[in-house]
């Protein structure tokens, strides 16, 4: 039961370690079913690229535990994930990772704007295209999980200060994965500019030319 959805949160979170987006054993990755009953999220923890189906947990959004075979311990951000589904009910996945360049502006609390044509595949035209920053809660606490509300009324990605990224889809745990790689290239691109400019700010690309998606992206 909830093999399908098992597989698509290890093969992301594999992808995630695999492309430099996350240490091992740091980030976590969640799919809620389609009936929005249950999700399946990573465990605390352990070795992504050991992980098998029988360790990643089914949890519901009061966070009991519906199926935990290898008797795992749950991400502690199970409830920002669960405050992320309620936020959105259009959303399927859930993506958290700590990649380095966007973890830089997430430690300054410092949004970033649509400086690569990438950003007009988050979402974030109702912020002009900059990736918004959730405000500061500690890690697994209950303000977390209700920082990301929102930055979500924003777009699907956003910055978490002083802990990272998350991004969302609702076309799968994959789909939230890229966009956590086009945040990443898109703060690497801002964080090169305003390096080779001496901190002067970048021309930004008009909200209006974000409002696109390529034919190719799934």
């Amino acid at each position: 039961m909830y093999e399908d959805l098992k597989r698509e949160v290890i093969a992301a979170a594999r992808k995630a370690e695999e492309t430099g987006l996350c240490r091992p054993r740091s980030g976590n990755f969640s799919r809620i079913d389609d009936e929005r009953k249950c999700i399946a999220i990573t465990p605390s923890g352990i070795d992504r690229m050991t992980m098998t189906e029988d360790d990643i947990i089914i949890i519901d959004k009061e966070l009991k535990i519906l199926e935990n075979k290898n008797d795992r311990k749950p991400s502690s951000e199970s409830l920002m994930h669960v405050g992320a589904y309620e936020a959105r009910p259009d959303i399927n996945a859930v993506a958290h990772t700590h990649s380095p360049y966007a973890l830089a502006f997430a430690i300054i609390e410092k949004p970033v704007p649509p400086v690569l044509a990438e950003s007009g595949h988050l979402g974030c035209e109702k912020n002009m295209g900059y990736i918004p920053v959730a405000v500061y809660g500690r890690q697994g606490s209950q303000a977390l999980a209700d920082s990301v509300k929102l930055p979500l009324t924003k777009g699907d990605a956003m910055l978490l200060a002083h802990h990272g990224v998350m991004t969302v889809s609702g076309k799968g745990a994959d789909d939230a994965l890229v966009k956590a790689m086009y945040v990443e290239d898109i703060c690497a691109a801002y964080y090169r500019a305003i390096t080779v400019t001496g901190g002067m700010e970048p021309c930004i690309i008009p909200p209006a030319d974000l409002q696109f998606k390529s034919p190719d992206f799934k």
